[in-house]
C-alpha cells in the first residue's frame, strides 16, 4: 500500500473563468506510473459555508433556488462563500440573512466536507445555526429564494424527492441529526 504521495512534475492552467480554474497535473506515482490528471479549482480562496438553520428543535430551513448545472430549481441548504476578513461564523450568519431572512445567535462549525476530491479542490464547512431571529441583508442572489421549513424527522421523505439530491446537503443533514441526538443524550 503506497504511503508516499506522488510527485507532481508540472501544473498547467488550461482555462480560467470568474469562478473556476481548470488545471492539469503531470503526476508520477511511487511505482513509476505517470498520469496527467485534470482538476477544477475554485477561485474562492477564503472558503465556503453551508448552514443547517434550526428554526426550532425539529425544523430546519431549506431554500429553493435555480441550479444552473441541472437547469432547474432544486432544494438545498443555505450556503455561500466566505468573504475576505470574515470568520466562518460571520459568513454563515451573513449568508443566512441574505438567503433566509434570519440570523443565528449560536453557530457551531461541525465538519469540512468535499465533493469529488479526485477532480475538484472545493471544500465547504457545515455549520449548525440555532436560536434564529429575523434579519434580512441584501445578497447577490438574482431573485428571492423560497425558504421552506422541513422536519428533521422527515429526512427520508426529503431525500426521496427528485428536487433534493445535493450530496453536501444530505451529508450536512445527517451530521446535524447525529450531533443533535448526541447532545440530547448527554443532557
Amino acid at each position: 500500500m503506497p504511503t508516499t504521495p506522488p510527485v507532481i512534475h508540472q501544473r498547467n492552467e488550461i482555462a480560467r473563468s470568474r469562478l473556476f480554474c481548470v488545471e492539469s497535473l503531470d503526476i508520477e506515482f511511487s511505482n513509476g506510473t505517470q498520469r496527467t490528471f485534470e482538476r477544477l479549482k475554485s477561485s474562492d480562496t477564503y472558503g465556503a459555508v453551508m448552514m443547517v438553520a434550526m428554526q426550532d428543535s425539529e425544523h430546519f430551513l431549506l431554500v429553493r433556488e435555480y441550479a444552473a448545472g441541472f437547469e432547474r430549481y432544486l432544494l438545498g441548504l443555505p450556503k455561500g462563500s466566505v468573504d475576505s476578513g470574515e470568520t466562518l461564523e460571520e459568513a454563515a450568519n451573513r449568508e443566512l440573512q441574505e438567503e433566509c431572512g434570519v440570523g443565528a445567535r449560536r453557530i457551531t462549525p461541525l465538519k469540512e466536507v468535499s465533493v469529488a476530491p479526485n477532480y475538484m479542490s472545493h471544500r465547504i464547512t457545515v455549520l449548525l445555526a440555532q436560536d434564529l431571529y429575523p434579519a434580512r441583508l441584501t445578497g447577490d442572489e438574482p431573485e428571492p429564494l423560497e425558504v421552506i421549513p422541513w422536519a428533521l424527522s422527515e429526512l427520508p421523505n426529503l431525500i426521496a424527492r427528485d428536487d433534493f439530491h445535493e450530496a453536501r446537503s444530505i451529508a450536512a443533514l445527517y451530521l446535524v441529526r447525529d450531533y443533535l441526538q448526541q447532545a440530547t443524550q448527554h443532557e
